[in-house]
């Protein structure tokens, strides 16, 4: 999944709408729209910015750890699949 398209899922789940996103960045709604949509080559601080704004982060991860970034952030342990989640284990007590 592109930054592009994990930027307009943040916003949907959020339901932001395009201006609400300007007033926080300071950025026109077109430049919003052009910058989510991928429609001009933006600046990382401009992608950094709406992030921001949708109360997230971006992340650079190397490619040979993105698995187990997923994994963690899937709430499932290293290992096999059949093992608890340390989530559902806190759970569990």
């Amino acid at each position: 999944m592109t930054v592009f398209e994990q930027l307009k899922n943040r916003r949907g789940k959020l339901g932001k709408t395009l201006q609400s996103l300007a007033d926080l960045t300071a950025m026109s709604v077109p430049q919003v729209s052009n910058a989510l949509n991928g429609k001009v080559d933006s600046r990382l601080s401009t992608l950094e910015a709406l992030a921001d704004a949708m109360d997230a982060s971006l992340v650079v991860i190397p490619k040979h750890l993105l698995p187990e970034v997923s994994r963690l952030l899937s709430g499932k342990t290293i290992g096999p699949d059949d093992v608890p989640s340390t989530v559902d284990r806190f759970l569990r007590g």
